[in-house]
């Protein structure tokens, strides 16, 4: 038990470091919470300022997660495989709600993409890309957001186990409650589709 918690205490912490937050105050001055949406992930960052401040903060992002999957199986190199898990459910936790920003925080779309590929490469990769087509054919992120983790729940489920499918299942949850409005949007038809989403707004640099 202890080293689940530990495990979920190293991603929490990774993923309080809000890789937007450093890039838009390094060319602002501004906290990221005041910029655009001020959502601190990568499509706010990109749509301000171009895609290699988007690009810059998705590789800070995916970097967290990995570096939290990797001190957790440092510390632990004789441990489960599903403390990986821990680590990837508390670095999303960290970066949705970081408690040095008062608890305002992203999505954890990237960090969770990144992190069930780490916990288990074919499962998430299989996840991934099926969410990634269903971005690409309807033109919705919070579309494919959902299916990413819905199914990575379910196949999780079938082939790691009841301990690891309810750690995915949590994931799911946190991912539906992040992108609810986005998903009611798309239901009415009011939501941005990915070429709107990420442009920049006009006579910005």
């Amino acid at each position: 038990m202890a080293a689940k918690l530990i495990s979920l205490l190293i991603g929490y912490l990774f993923g309080t470091i809000l890789t937007a937050d450093l890039v838009v105050r390094k060319k602002t001055g501004k906290n990221v919470f005041e910029v655009g949406s001020g959502n601190p992930g990568m499509a706010n960052v990109m749509r301000q300022f171009g895609f290699k401040a988007g690009a810059l903060v998705l590789s800070g992002d995916l970097l967290k997660t990995i570096a939290a999957v990797l001190v957790t199986m440092l510390l632990f190199p004789k441990g489960a495989p599903v403390l990986r898990l821990y680590a990837v459910l508390g670095c999303t936790v960290g970066h949705n709600w970081p408690l040095w920003h008062r608890f305002r925080g992203g999505k954890g779309v990237a960090t969770t993409c990144m992190g069930i590929f780490l916990y288990a490469p074919l499962l998430g990769l299989v996840s991934d890309a099926v969410g990634m087509l269903v971005v690409f054919s309807t033109g919705y992120l919070p579309l494919g957001a959902v299916v990413i983790t819905t199914l990575f729940a379910v196949l999780t489920f079938l082939f790691k186990g009841t301990e690891a499918g309810v750690l995915a299942l949590v994931l799911a949850a946190i991912m539906f409650d992040r992108h609810l409005t986005g998903l009611i949007r798309v239901a009415k038809g009011e939501e941005k589709r990915n070429a709107q989403y990420f442009k920049k707004r006009s006579g910005k640099t």
